[in-house]
């Protein structure tokens, strides 16, 4: 049961880590852009700056916790590196427990406030010729405490797995 749970929050994570990869294709191609519009033809455009902003941020926002899953965050192994497979998955365990648990829920449930009044202006860019849609852009913060609170929770059960010897 525990290594179904994981596996399907898992998919999810990779469904969309592996979508937004490509929007990271999709921002450097529309950087190019900006930067060719804007030094060779002379020619200036803010919402096509600000998409590029839009892209960075749903990049962030939602490869969280496909970054977790694939132990891509900053670690400092000082201790860690010489820690046995079971005290480091005891260290993971507590690590996620204790602290990006708790700070995802902080996160989402602090954010809604703010989210909804974003929503309630319909708030978008204060720029001239920006692009509508900030309230969407916020959006993301509480979608982005789910994605790594789900995460964190399969990371949790992984390792309650490794220990019981139901996974690797």
């Amino acid at each position: 049961m525990i290594n179904r749970i994981v596996d399907i929050i898992e998919k999810l994570s990779d469904l969309v880590g592996r979508g937004i990869a490509w929007l990271t294709l999709a921002m450097v191609l529309v950087t190019c852009a900006v930067v060719l519009a804007r030094y060779v033809f002379s020619i200036g455009s803010i919402a096509l700056q600000e998409s590029v902003m839009y892209m960075h941020g749903l990049v962030f926002m939602l490869g969280i916790g496909f970054t977790l899953k694939e132990r891509g965050h900053v670690r400092v192994d000082v201790f860690y590196e010489r820690m046995s497979e079971r005290t480091k998955t005891l260290v993971d365990m507590a690590g996620h427990f204790f602290f990006l648990v708790p700070v995802s829920l902080f996160i989402f449930w602090i954010s809604l406030d703010y989210v909804n009044f974003a929503w309630k202006l319909r708030e978008s860019s204060g720029q001239p010729g920006g692009l509508p849609g900030i309230y969407l852009m916020k959006t993301l913060i509480p979608v982005m405490a789910l994605l790594l609170l789900l995460q964190g929770i399969a990371e949790i059960l992984k390792g309650v797995a490794r220990l019981a010897g139901l996974r690797q």
